[in-house]
């Protein structure tokens, strides 16, 4: 990913209404989701952060990495956060035929409804935000409810530091946002140093975080 917004643009979001990119709200309300786990070390972080916070978020996993680690996605789901499907193995929707994508789509659920014996809500990430029209139409139609984001932490992105992660959050989140975090091993570097730094900063603001359901 070479290039890419920290903050979606308002004009970016009114082309496909169809998707979540932000919650209308009057709370000072947040929310937290994390990509591509669960990830061993990194997702552990990561609960165990949101934990000492008193936090709940949202995790778009992987199918292959549930499979790996059940154990670990059984965590995110006892300790009381929502999940959501990031494709089986983080398909490019863009370069994927439609009938592919949808069934790497429908394997990942599959193994998330056999983790959640009472889970009715689908949502759905496409990987790096990259989705055909006709990929969308079929999942809305399947009843998955598309969740982009507001802003992007950039933890992913190797070429920025720490502190330039922070910022991306800190500056750019306001109320209702969406944010993007990865828990995987390419990003836990950032992700480390920015996501403590990113809960006190707006919970000392009297915000609160919540988890997309």
């Amino acid at each position: 990913m070479s290039f890419y917004f920290i903050k979606t643009p308002k004009i970016v979001a009114s082309f496909y209404k169809s998707y979540i990119w932000y919650h209308k709200t009057e709370k000072k309300e947040v929310y937290l989701t994390f990509d591509d786990g669960p990830t061993p070390k990194v997702t552990e972080f990561v609960l165990d952060t949101l934990k000492e916070y008193r936090v709940k978020a949202t995790f778009f996993c992987l199918g292959k990495n549930i499979e790996k680690y059940p154990e670990l996605f059984n965590r995110i789901i006892e300790e009381g956060h929502t999940v959501g499907n990031h494709t089986q193995n983080h398909l490019n929707g863009w370069k994927t035929k439609i009938d592919k994508y949808i069934t790497n789509v429908e394997k990942c659920q599959k193994i998330i409804n056999s983790k959640i014996a009472s889970t009715t809500i689908k949502l759905f990430r496409p990987p790096y935000g990259r989705i055909k029209v006709k990929q969308a139409k079929q999942l809305l139609n399947k009843g998955y409810r598309i969740v982009m984001w507001s802003v992007l932490s950039a933890d992913f992105d190797i070429k920025i530091t720490k502190e330039k992660c922070l910022e991306n959050v800190t500056k750019n989140t306001k109320k209702g946002d969406i944010i993007v975090f990865h828990d995987s091993e390419k990003a836990f570097e950032r992700l480390q140093y920015a996501l403590p730094k990113t809960l006190n900063c707006f919970l000392e603001k009297g915000f609160c975080f919540s988890a997309i359901i």
